[in-house]
Order: C-alpha cells, then sequence, then structure tokens
C-alpha cells in the first residue's frame, strides 16, 4: 500500500484549478471563433499562442528555476486536456514545443536548461521535436541521420519526416547516429537553431486533420552544430533521452484525447438536446442514451488511466513507462470513438462543417498514429506482459 501512496490522488490543487479556468476562458474567446478558418486555411495559431503567451501560460510546463511555474506533469496534462477540447491541432502546435524541451529537461547541462527552457517558458521561442524519419517511423533502430565529429562541431545530414512546428519553430531537438556500429545505442540528440546554414524545411503536409498545427520534413544538409549543442555533452546517450521523452509525453497526449473526447461529446449531448424527431428531442430515445452513457463511461476510463500514468511518471515508479504507453492507447482509441459516435449521433449534419464535430472525427485519428501508434503502445505493453509473467505465481 506505500508504494501507491498518493498515486490515485487525482484532486487538482487550487492553483491548477485557477489555471484551468483561465486556460479555458482563453480557449472560449480565441480559439472557438477561429478554429474552423484556421482548419480551412492552414494557419498557424501565433494569435491564440499570443494570448496564452501574453497570460504567462507556457510558463506552467517548466520548474521555477527556468523561468516557469515550477509546476508539476499535471500542469501540462489540464492544458492539453482543455485547449483539446476547444481545438487538437492548436494544441498540437502550443505542445509540440514542450516534446521539443522534454530531451533537454531529461538530459541537458545546466547550461542548456538555463539557455533553452527559459526561452520556452517566456514563450520567447517555439521548439520542435526531430526523432521519426521517412523510413524510420515506428522502427527507430533504422535511423539514418549521421553526425559526425570535425574539431569542436558535429556535421549533421539527414531528412526528418512528419515534424511538429517544422519551419515555424526556433529550436529543433535533433537525433542522430554518432557511432553507427552500435545501431540505436549510437544516437546522439543535437540542439538545432533556425536559420543555421543548410537546414531547410519540406513542403507544408497536407493533412486530413490538425491541419493549424504545422508538418513538415527537416532536411539538414552538412548542417553544422557546436559540440556545445550536444545535449548532455555525452554523446551517444540520444536513445535514452528518446526514451524518457517519449514515457513522460505519452500522459499529455492521453490528456489531448481525453480532451477532444469530451469536446465530442458535449458536441453530442448539446445537439441531443436541440434536435427534434418523431415529436421530441432526441435525448429522450434510449438508443441515444445509450449512445451517451456508453461515450461518457469510455471518457472517464481513459481520464483516469491517463491521471494514473501522470501520477506515476511524476513519481518515477518503476510502471510509468507501461501505464504511459497504456494511457496513450486507451485514451487515443477512445477518442476515434467517442469522435466517431458524436458525429453518428448527428446524422447528416455531423458530416457537413456547419458542425464542428466534423473537425473534431478528422482531428481524432491523428492520435492513434504521433508519438507511437496504437499497435506500439501495445507491443511495449505485450513487452511488460512478458517480463511481468516471469514472476507470476
Amino acid at each position: 500500500m506505500s508504494t501507491n501512496k498518493g498515486l490515485l490522488d487525482f484532486n487538482l490543487s487550487d492553483e491548477l484549478v485557477e489555471v484551468g479556468e483561465l486556460i479555458r476562458n482563453i480557449c472560449e474567446k480565441e480559439i472557438v471563433p477561429r478554429r474552423a478558418a484556421l482548419d480551412e486555411k492552414e494557419e498557424y495559431p501565433f494569435e491564440i499562442f499570443a494570448k496564452f503567451k501574453e497570460a504567462g501560460l507556457p510558463g506552467i510546463m517548466y520548474d521555477a528555476e527556468y523561468g516557469g511555474m515550477g509546476a508539476d506533469l499535471f500542469a501540462s496534462i489540464v492544458f492539453s486536456e482543455i485547449v483539446s477540447e476547444y481545438c487538437l491541432g492548436v494544441n498540437t502546435a502550443i505542445s509540440a514545443t514542450k516534446l521539443g524541451a522534454l530531451p533537454i529537461e531529461h538530459g541537458g547541462t545546466e547550461e542548456q536548461k538555463k539557455k533553452y527552457l527559459s526561452a520556452f517558458a517566456s514563450g520567447e521561442k517555439i521548439g520542435a521535436f526531430g526523432l521519426t524519419e521517412p523510413n524510420a517511423g515506428s522502427d527507430v533502430p533504422n535511423l539514418s541521420t549521421t553526425a559526425v565529429k570535425k574539431g569542436d562541431r558535429y556535421i549533421l545530414n539527414g531528412t526528418k519526416q512528419w515534424i511538429s512546428n517544422a519551419g515555424v519553430a526556433d529550436v529543433y531537438t535533433i537525433f542522430a547516429l554518432t557511432d553507427k556500429s552500435k545501431g540505436p545505442r549510437g544516437m546522439s540528440c543535437f540542439i538545432v537553431e533556425k536559420g543555421t546554414k543548410g537546414l531547410s524545411y519540406g513542403k507544408l503536409e497536407q493533412k486530413m486533420g490538425i491541419r493549424c498545427s504545422h508538418t513538415r520534413q527537416v532536411i539538414m544538409e552538412d548542417v553544422e552544430v557546436p559540440e556545445e549543442n550536444l545535449v548532455g555533452l555525452k554523446p551517444n546517450r540520444g536513445f535514452i533521452h528518446a526514451f524518457q521523452t517519449l514515457s513522460s509525453s505519452r500522459p499529455a497526449v492521453a490528456a489531448s484525447a481525453v480532451g477532444l473526447a469530451t469536446g465530442a461529446y458535449k458536441e453530442a449531448v448539446k445537439y441531443a438536446r436541440q434536435r427534434e424527431q418523431f415529436g421530441k428531442n432526441i435525448i429522450n430515445f434510449q438508443a441515444v442514451q445509450h449512445m451517451l452513457a456508453d461515450m461518457a463511461t469510455r471518457i472517464e476510463q481513459a481520464r483516469l488511466i491517463t491521471y494514473r500514468a501522470a501520477k506515476y511518471a511524476m513519481a518515477g515508479h518503476p510502471e510509468a513507462a507501461k501505464f504511459s504507453a497504456m494511457a496513450k492507447y486507451a485514451a487515443s482509441e477512445t477518442a476515434v470513438a467517442v469522435a466517431n459516435d458524436a458525429l453518428q449521433l448527428h446524422g447528416g449534419y455531423g458530416f457537413t462543417k456547419d458542425y464542428p464535430i466534423e473537425k473534431m472525427y478528422r482531428d481524432a485519428k491523428i492520435l492513434t498514429i504521433y508519438e507511437g501508434t496504437s499497435q506500439i503502445q501495445k507491443n511495449e505493453i505485450g513487452a511488460y506482459i512478458i517480463k511481468e509473467s516471469a514472476t507470476m505465481k
């Protein structure tokens, strides 16, 4: 019992409750009127980001010593869940900076943390995370980007694929092989700044959903990075940095899935209360009530496992990575299912852009793909099951 003390206490602090209310107010005022146009035009939400920056909200994700508010992982959970309820694209665009910051948080030197985390916390700079490649998505060992030591610099060559904030970000955490003979264990992480010679970007990807979150290739052709920009100043530690990053970021992705599902559910309830068929509002039909009951229950299940994963990650619990994978898998699949049912409940109207559920439906699918597909999450969960089975009686 002592191991789990406090790990299932999901009550938010008074401070986080107040922050959540502030986030929700900004979302209602700034996101709701703009989300359809941002999606249609594929515009990055600079104006919305400026409002969050004005309120000091980027700082809730960072420690006080680096200019943040000193809030814990639950602050990122609260932010992602609430913003995604209104627009997953906006949340992805803004939260991608935190993803790019995580390798520095986990493995960076104090100098690196003070320089870059402080800039992220203030909202001065936007970040991005560069691991995936055209031929190395889930297959991380197939990484081909290289970093060759030359004097006091590293020369990077390679292409990163599906990078959120590419072209927009000021700072990139890029993973590259520094020792090919060691495979993924010969991987390192580098901080690459926008404007560096040889750094360029591919076309803006035409995506089905989260269209206001810009996704491009990051292309490196003899990009020179000073040795001081090697994360942690130690080569061949990138695999650890990547693993730690994904384990701690997945609860926030799960929270964004919970948020989208919550938004879709609310739209479904609102529509069911307004829509009349056969002389009464459709919310009075048992079939509709059953759909809504399933949606509400699945959301609460996803929220509980997400919060548990966050608590485990914060406590350094030995099962943190397993529960992060479980939360990401369960919550993302829930978001897709709830968005689907919510659109079904809307009937033909849900298939049009006149209702926000159409966009939520398109946005939801990416949750089962980025930062590890549902199948990869199940692979990781399965690996833990095999390990645990060896000690079962």
